[in-house]
């Protein structure tokens, strides 16, 4: 079987490429894609390559927030300067996405797209707000990041569907985030478990406001609302956060596998949780 190579200069070309060959398929990063192709699990009709569309590669931040291509390697997301200080989470999170060599190709619209529930970039997208941005045939709508994976592999991209950008509201002053993931070994391995938590807090300390999601303990990243109202009204002191924790650990809904029991992965996903608000605490007080 042949297989086309396409490289669209707009989003209504990639549409009309993608809405045309249902068994095309989007080629930003290709790290997650070309390994599944060689492992014949996908067989797409056509590649088509949307790295060369400026507004799928392009960073923007302003006063309204940050939108971010879809296609912008993780390498030049990791080397912003502005996005670090923004958004030191959601920089954590993409720095943990492969090798170096893997992120100059990987993009975080790649990650979020192959809808892995251990996905590293996904839960701090959730907890920054992220608005992911489709175009398709009707035109564009929006989802939020929250609701845009809807089981492992699974989007709510439909036919003639692609993800062109993600939007993400700038801070509110006194609000910081926090990435953090538990691996069997040290480097570029999948996480046993992960938590991203985003905190608000006023002139006196106390959290006004919080978002919590855990990874790989359930069939998606899952927003925890029972943790980030733990956190809220509090000083994030070690009772708030032992709270925190505890809604993590119980909205879990883990399996059994080689990275790890069920058991000790709902635990995992307290721990990090109470240390990822703890790190996204002390980040907002400076």
């Amino acid at each position: 079987m042949k297989v086309r190579y396409e490289a669209p200069r707009s989003i209504a070309d990639a549409v009309r490429l993608i809405d045309a060959d249902p068994g095309a398929r989007i080629f930003a990063g290709g790290t997650d894609l070309l390994v599944q192709f060689r492992a014949g699990l996908r067989r797409p009709t056509a590649f088509v390559d949307v790295k060369r569309i400026p507004d799928l590669a392009s960073i923007t931040i302003d006063a309204a927030g940050l939108r971010l291509g879809a296609a912008v390697s993780a390498a030049d997301i990791c080397e912003h300067a502005e996005l670090k200080r923004l958004w030191p989470g959601l920089v954590e999170a993409v720095n943990l996405i492969g090798s170096t060599q893997i992120q100059g190709r990987a993009t975080v619209g790649g990650n979020l797209c192959n809808a892995s529930p251990a996905a590293d970039t996904t839960c701090a997208l959730i907890v920054n707000q992220a608005q992911c941005v489709i175009a398709g045939p009707k035109g564009e709508r929006t989802v939020g990041a929250e609701h845009f994976c809807t089981a492992p592999g699974r989007t709510v991209l439909e036919r003639g569907e692609l993800l062109v950008g993600l939007h993400v509201p700038r801070p509110q002053p006194g609000t910081a985030d926090a990435y953090l993931r538990l691996i069997p070994r040290t480097e570029m391995d999948i996480a046993v478990a992960g938590a991203g938590v985003s905190v608000t807090l006023d002139a006196d300390g106390v959290c006004t406001s919080a978002r919590v999601a855990i990874a790989a303990v359930a069939p998606t990243v899952l927003l925890v609302p029972a943790a980030a109202e733990a956190l809220a009204g509090s000083r994030i002191d070690e009772a708030a956060l032992e709270r925190a924790a505890r809604a993590a650990s119980a909205m879990a809904q883990p399996i059994d596998d080689k990275r790890g029991t069920a058991d000790y992965r709902r635990t995992i996903a307290g721990v990090l949780t109470k240390r990822a608000a703890a790190l996204a605490a002390q980040r907002a007080k400076n």
